[in-house]
């Protein structure tokens, strides 16, 4: 024992340091602090909250334990009409709309571009509207003053980090304002669909995509002078491309964040340009949501309808596209994608609209992942998964068929097998699977020379084609 004021250097083997129980101060503090005399009223509250909790756990741990039993993963959705379900769609609807109030509207949107145009800075090579971050920091303001606190996320610095900087470090402002704007037109997209959707489960039905699409109908300039008894039409074909890329297990819904990311929305958004003045004839039969593109399907399936009984056989479908599509492929179509019709036994398949619009999407959409997997199904002709250098030949024999029927020059057919081969370089050197056809970025052409003979003869004169398309250019 050493006395008072003396210091003396004990080894450290030899020092002991008393265990923190053992502490005076420190068992008064935990005395303290469990007594809850130390804290306020809040910390009291979320003790007890958290209290309860742990004991309502604790319990139902301890009756699954009893009973042995999974614990539960499903909880059953609440009665339509139910006050459970009145609930539920009353805090839905108000979480939609608080979402859409923060959202900027139209008047809100020109006053942005207004303050990025009157602050910007003109670049002397380019002559582009730039900014710098001091002043992305300064419209910031400016635009918070004008509009309000609402647009103040669009100014964070991770933002201003996503656009190509030039040397000096500034960004173009264009660039920034489109980003702003099909950001502000996701969001409304979102939140418009998820009041459509009615069990809240984060998907759309074939209705409900509709209804979405009605909607916008009036405020889409290529659409506005649609006749009125097309529209309900109009909206199943336009949906039927939504759920064929969407909804590739076909379960008959789409989740709302693949429509949002898909290229079928961004299509479908490129209706507001005017037409008279933005799109050419072209464009607006290349866009499957266009009205022009619309009728041609209806017309299509109706000229194809002999007998008129709203259902094609397979005679009647041997003449679409000019007849140019090989027999054993038709057959394969209904064998994969037709379900036998309710007459004859069971026996007699025949193609109604829905199914004509996936067969349609399929051909348009060849270099697609969802357009392949729907041909590779009919070209695989022994369901295997795999194609062999016997499928080739059976399914290209009808095509070389078609091909001398059309006073063309004989050609072998083992050459063309093994062009096939070397376009794939499949990994296993004596199968071709969906994913090397996917892989090798011509599964579509490939597709076309084993289906249809125009197919086959574009492959046959690309450099010709592409000679011809190259010539206005250089004129």
């Amino acid at each position: 024992m050493y006395s008072d004021g003396e210091t003396h250097d004990a080894p450290q083997s030899q020092r002991k340091i008393p265990p923190a129980s053992s502490m005076l101060w420190v068992r008064n503090l935990r005395r303290f602090i469990g007594s809850g005399a130390g804290l306020g009223s809040e910390a009291l509250m979320e003790l007890e909250t958290k209290r309860i909790l742990l004991d309502i756990f604790k319990e139902k741990q301890k009756r699954s334990a009893e009973a042995g039993a999974i614990p539960s993963f499903y909880k059953k959705k609440p009665e339509e009409g139910s006050i459970s379900h009145r609930v539920q769609r009353l805090a839905k609807y108000r979480f939609l709309k608080k979402q859409s109030d923060l959202l900027l509207n139209a008047d809100d949107l020109d006053a942005m571009w207004v303050c990025l145009r009157e602050n910007c800075v003109i670049d002397d090579a380019t002559g582009a509207e730039k900014m710098n971050y001091e002043d992305f920091c300064h419209i910031a303001s400016v635009c918070t003053e004008q509009i309000g606190p609402k647009c103040r996320r669009f100014f964070s610095p991770s933002n201003f980090m996503k656009f190509e900087k030039d040397e000096q470090g500034r960004i173009a402002i264009l660039p920034f304002y489109l980003y702003v704007m099909r950001t502000v037109s996701l969001t409304q997209a979102r939140i418009d669909m998820s009041e459509l959707d009615e069990d809240s489960d984060g998907f759309l039905q074939p209705h409900e995509m509709e209804a979405y699409i009605r909607g916008l109908i009036p405020n889409l300039a290529q659409l506005r002078d649609m006749p009125g008894a097309f529209v309900q039409m109009y909206c199943r074909i336009a949906a039927h491309k939504f759920f064929f890329f969407c909804d590739p297990h076909r379960r008959g819904k789409a989740c709302i964040k693949k429509v949002l990311l898909s290229n079928c929305l961004q299509e479908l958004m490129e209706l507001h340009q005017e037409s008279e003045e933005e799109v050419t004839d072209t464009e607006q039969a290349e866009n499957w949501f266009s009205l022009t593109s619309a009728q041609r399907i209806c017309d299509m399936f109706l000229a194809l309808d002999k007998d008129s009984n709203g259902s094609l056989g397979k005679q009647e479908l041997r003449e679409y596209a000019d007849g140019t599509l090989t027999e054993i492929f038709i057959e394969r179509v209904y064998d994969e994608h037709v379900r036998r019709g309710k007459s004859g036994g069971g026996n007699v398949r025949e193609m109604d609209f829905d199914s004509f619009l996936d067969f349609v999407l399929a051909l348009e959409n060849k270099d697609t992942p969802e357009g392949l997997t729907y041909l590779f199904r009919c070209l695989d002709l022994q369901g295997r998964g795999y194609l062999t250098t016997a499928d080739i030949h059976s399914l290209f024999r009808d095509v070389h068929h078609k091909w001398i029927e059309g006073g063309n020059y004989e050609l072998c057919i083992e050459d063309v097998r093994d062009e096939i081969w070397d376009m794939v370089k499949p990994k296993d050197p004596l199968k071709i699977t969906l994913a090397d056809l996917l892989g090798c970025k011509q599964g579509g052409t490939v597709a076309s020379m084993l289906i249809d003979v125009r197919g086959f003869w574009a492959h046959d004169n690309r450099e010709n084609l592409l000679q011809e398309e190259e010539e206005p250019e250089e004129e």
